[in-house]
């Protein structure tokens, strides 16, 4: 019990400071920038869940789906978003999805599976699009490496935080996605 309550305090302080905006114009010129991108607040929360999510809905052998899927996306869409600027109301929508995602943990058998993965899909879109239209320096390509390397290392810590909460109590496992809910709507509230 020590350590789901530990998880769900550290859960709800990351939410309490995720009300700032992710994109502000970081460098993207680099593998270096798009290492240290995914550390913002929304995707930094929307990677975890996408892992946390997916060892919680997808059977066994297939939890890797949701995390290789939003990576594909999260590609797909970064290379859209560098030719589709500006994107409106972006910043909402990317709070939105992390709003959705974390509600999605709340119960994360809810949904049907397919379902499940087109929010997995579309919100790994949007973040891949904001990645995109940010990019304006540089080789892409090391950009993209960084980020989708480390959007796949958030993925796997939240895989294994998943298949840890497997263990813990049903209210351990609503009290992560109220925090991502929380989160995303903070987010969504003007600064």
């Amino acid at each position: 019990m020590k350590h789901s309550l530990r998880l769900a305090a550290a859960a709800l302080l990351c939410s309490a400071s995720a009300a700032a905006s992710a994109h502000t114009g970081h460098g993207t010129e680099s593998l270096f920038a798009g290492l240290i991108h995914p550390l913002a607040p929304d995707h930094l929360i929307a990677a975890l869940a996408i892992g946390v999510w997916s060892a919680a809905a997808l059977p066994a052998g297939r939890r890797v789906i949701g995390p290789l899927l939003f990576l594909a996306c999260l590609l797909a869409g970064a290379l859209a978003g560098t030719v589709v600027t500006p994107v409106p109301l972006l910043e909402s929508g990317l709070a939105a999805s992390v709003a959705l995602l974390g509600a999605m943990l709340i119960a994360p058998r809810a949904l049907p599976l397919a379902l499940g993965l087109m929010v997995v899909a579309a919100a790994s879109a949007l973040h891949g699009v904001a990645h995109g239209a940010e990019w304006t320096a540089g080789s892409f390509a090391a950009y993209a490496a960084g980020f989708v390397t480390s959007t796949a290392v958030l993925q796997a810590a939240g895989l294994a935080a998943g298949r840890w909460m497997l263990l813990a109590r049903q209210w351990a496992w609503r009290a992560v996605g109220a925090a991502g809910t929380v989160a995303g709507v903070l987010m969504l509230a003007p600064a």
